[in-house]
C-alpha cells in the first residue's frame, strides 16, 4: 500500500499579468483569459533556476513531514538547469538527504502523474521506503517571447508530494489506480526541436546554423486540444472503471492546468459535474509538472479535501504522453 503523506509548493515572486504580456504579442487580455482562463503567470529572474524552484518545493514538504527517513528523489521536469546531469541528486544534496538514490523523469505535463505511478512502483517492490516527488519548471525560459501562441500559457514554479510505504488509513491519501499512456507518433505537436542530441548531430556542432527559433517551443494549438480531450477522457474513464466509481460519485477532478476549456470539455465527456473541477490556472498559467502537486497542495491547505473523498487526478502533455490515478482521501 502507498499513503500520500505531505504536500507542498512554491512560485516564484514576479507576477505577470495578461496585460504585461499581451504588449507586443498581437493579443489581448480578454482573449489570454477567454481561451485559456489565465489571468496571470509566475516567471523565473535573476537567475532563478528549475533545481533552486525544486529545492523551495522540497522544504515546504519537509517543514510539514518531519521524521520521515526519504530514500528517493524523483524530479519531474522539461526545463531542465542542464542536459547532464540531472537535477535531482542537486536536489538531494541541497535538501541535506545524503546519498539517496535520485533521478529525473522527462514526462512534460504528464510529469507528475508518471511519476506517481513511479513512486507507487518503487514503494510496492520494496525499493523505496519513502519517495518525494518535486515537480518543478522555470518552462518561461523555453517559451518564444514573441510567440502569441505560447507565451501567455506558461508558468514556472513548483509542487512536491511525499509518498510512503503504509496501511490504509495512514497519511492524507491513498493510492488506488492507474493508467499511462503514450503516442510517440505526434510528438511534433509539442516540442522544443534543438539542443538535443538530433539537432546537434545534424548541424555538426555548428549552433549558430540552427535557427533561433527552434531552441523554443513550437504547438499546433487546436490539434493539442483535440487529442487532450480525447486522451484525458479515455485515461479518466479506464480508471474509474477499475475502481468501479461513477463519474458522480467523485468528489474533486483534479486535471492539469493547461487549459480551462480543456478540462471543462474533459469534465463534460466523462460526466463527471463541473462543479467537482478544481482550479487555479488563472492564478499561474500552465506550469507543468509542477502544476498537479500545487493544487492538490492548495486544496489541501484550504480543507477541501473530506476524509473519504474520491479525487481523480489526470494529465496530458507533450510526447505525446498521459496519464490518470485515483486517490481516496484519508
Amino acid at each position: 500500500m502507498t499513503a500520500l503523506v505531505g504536500l507542498g509548493s512554491w512560485f516564484p515572486s514576479l507576477r505577470i499579468s495578461n496585460e504585461e504580456i499581451s504588449v507586443g504579442l498581437d493579443t489581448s487580455p480578454e482573449w489570454i483569459e477567454a481561451r485559456t482562463g489565465i489571468r496571470e503567470r509566475r516567471f523565473v529572474s535573476d537567475g532563478l533556476s528549475t533545481v533552486d524552484i525544486a529545492v523551495k518545493a522540497g522544504e515546504s514538504v519537509l517543514d510539514r513531514a518531519k521524521g520521515i527517513a526519504i530514500d528517493t528523489l524523483i524530479l519531474a521536469t522539461t526545463s531542465p538547469d542542464r542536459t547532464c546531469p540531472a537535477g535531482a541528486p542537486e536536489v538531494a544534496a541541497r535538501l541535506n538527504l545524503g546519498n539517496i538514490s535520485a533521478f529525473d523523469i522527462t514526462s512534460a505535463c504528464s510529469g507528475f502523474v508518471y511519476g506517481t505511478a513511479i513512486a507507487n512502483g518503487l514503494i510496492r517492490a520494496g525499493t523505496s521506503k519513502a519517495v518525494l516527488l518535486i515537480g518543478a519548471e522555470a518552462f518561461s525560459t523555453f517559451v518564444n517571447p514573441l510567440d502569441r501562441t505560447t507565451r501567455p500559457i506558461f508558468g514556472d514554479g513548483g509542487g512536491a508530494a511525499l509518498f510512503v510505504a503504509d496501511g490504509p488509513g495512514q497519511g492524507f491519501g491513498e493510492l488506488v489506480a492507474f493508467d499511462l499512456g503514450s503516442d510517440g507518433e505526434k510528438a511534433d505537436l509539442l516540442a522544443v526541436d534543438a539542443g538535443g542530441s538530433r539537432q546537434r548531430s545534424r548541424m555538426a556542432h555548428d549552433l549558430a546554423a540552427t535557427p533561433r527559433e527552434d531552441f523554443f517551443l513550437h504547438m499546433d494549438g487546436r490539434a493539442i486540444y483535440t487529442q487532450a480531450v480525447a486522451r484525458m477522457t479515455e485515461s479518466a474513464s479506464r480508471v474509474m472503471a477499475a475502481c468501479n466509481w461513477s463519474p458522480e460519485s467523485i468528489q474533486h477532478f483534479v486535471g492539469h492546468q493547461a487549459n480551462r476549456r480543456i478540462l471543462e470539455a474533459v469534465a463534460y465527456e466523462t460526466g463527471i459535474p463541473p462543479s467537482r473541477m478544481a482550479l487555479n490556472i488563472q492564478h499561474y498559467g500552465n506550469t507543468l509538472a509542477a502544476s498537479i502537486p500545487a493544487l492538490l497542495h492548495e486544496l489541501h491547505e484550504s480543507n477541501a479535501f473530506k476524509a473519504g473523498d474520491r479525487i481523480l487526478v489526470s494529465a496530458f502533455g507533450a510526447g505525446l504522453s498521459w496519464g490518470t490515478f485515483a486517490m481516496i482521501w484519508n
